[in-house]
């Protein structure tokens, strides 16, 4: 197995995910990268319970991404059945229902800035060794040109994602902006409330955005 930190002509192609899966002893990847308003944007997934585990986190505003969001620190829980998890309860309560042994997530840094996460599932528990992360982080530094470009583009008006890309949410963003106007509350509290309102109701968020984009629910006529 070849170590990217040995090979600095890595040449990225249109899989952003396929090198960690490559190259890391993990069954699965996804890579998202932040926006202004905090929120993320999606440009890979490997498979579909890496969609999954993408689509919790993004829906529920909790999970192993959001706190290396919040620390700026890689985020490793090497047992998801015997590890208590209370910086992400209910994310943690979703996995019960998922075969997912370990979750690892590191920030993709450029010198002390964190453009994004990227997301990798074990299917058995174990613990990275130093070599594997000290692999995922080189991978994760290395990702970062070519991630960012990704989001560019793909959120460029009339272009289509690349394969194996999710949607990266519009709708959601435009819910998020009409919430925005309906309550005059920030940004994140519009997305907060439309993760409420998704949760409670046991309904996919991008489901709720598209309902609020096509104007069949409006927050101001919500009690509560």
């Amino acid at each position: 197995m070849p170590s990217p930190a040995g090979t600095p002509e890595w040449e990225w192609g249109d899989d952003l995910c396929a090198p960690f899966v490559e190259l890391l002893p993990v069954s699965g990847a996804s890579v998202s990268v932040f926006r202004r308003s905090g929120d993320s944007t999606t440009v890979c997934t490997s498979d579909p319970l890496a969609r999954r585990l993408d689509a919790m986190q993004f829906e529920l505003g909790e999970g192993p991404r959001w706190v290396v969001a919040r620390t700026g620190k890689p985020s490793i829980c090497a047992d998801v059945a015997r590890e208590s998890h209370p910086d992400w309860p209910v994310f943690g309560v979703g996995l019960a229902a998922l075969e997912v042994g370990a979750l690892f997530a590191f920030p993709i840094l450029t010198g002390p800035v964190m453009l994004g996460v990227v997301d990798l599932y074990r299917r058995t528990p174990g613990p990275f060794d130093r070599e594997a992360t000290a692999q995922a982080l080189s991978l994760a530094r290395k990702v970062a040109a070519p991630a960012v470009r990704e989001a560019l583009r793909s959120a460029a008006d009339g272009e289509e994602p690349p394969p194996k890309a999710p949607t990266l949410r519009r709708e959601v963003h435009q819910a998020v902006g009409m919430v925005f106007v309906q309550l005059e509350v920030s940004t994140l509290e519009a997305l907060a409330l439309l993760r409420a309102y998704a949760f409670s109701r046991n309904r996919p968020l991008e489901d709720v955005a598209r309902d609020v984009v096509q104007r069949r629910i409006d927050f101001r006529d919500l009690s509560g």
